[in-house]
């Protein structure tokens, strides 16, 4: 069990720590990158860190000739993968788990606490995802007390 919690932080640590590249300084396109025009977008949450509450902007495309309405989901995981909540749509409150959302931007607002518990999520780093018409997107936020 000692050796999955070391690797595990040497992995964490690893991925906090190594510096990030520039697009402008990538010799090769960014082959993560989907092919063609994005669904979606993800910005960074705000503030960051943070103590009691968050909010994460997103924006979705207009496809041309296709139906405005996008299926959306925003989720939040801590370090070991496991789903810890479900933001919702700021000054609407539907839950941001495959909701039909026309183009536009749009926050999600997490309350900071982990779902069905009620509990405020711990202190430590938590990754947020963008799933648009399942095309998908990540960020890192950091929770702090």
């Amino acid at each position: 069990m000692y050796q999955r919690w070391a690797a595990l932080a040497l992995v964490l640590a690893h991925w906090c720590l190594s510096p990030k590249s520039s697009a402008g300084q990538s010799a090769q396109p960014d082959q993560q990158q989907p092919r063609g025009r994005k669904s979606g977008t993800l910005g960074q949450n705000y503030p960051n860190p943070f103590t009691a509450e968050t909010r994460i902007p997103f924006s979705l495309a207009c496809a041309e000739g296709a139906d405005s309405d996008r299926v959306v989901s925003v989720r939040i995981y801590n370090v070991l993968a496991q789903l810890v909540a479900v933001p919702v749509v700021e000054g609407r409150g539907d839950p941001l788990d495959n909701v039909k959302l026309p183009c536009g931007e749009y926050i999600g607002y997490w309350d900071g606490k982990v779902r069905r518990t009620g509990r405020g999520a711990a202190s430590g780093i938590y990754i947020y995802e963008l799933v648009v018409d399942g095309e998908r997107s990540a960020k890192k936020m950091f929770v702090g007390k």
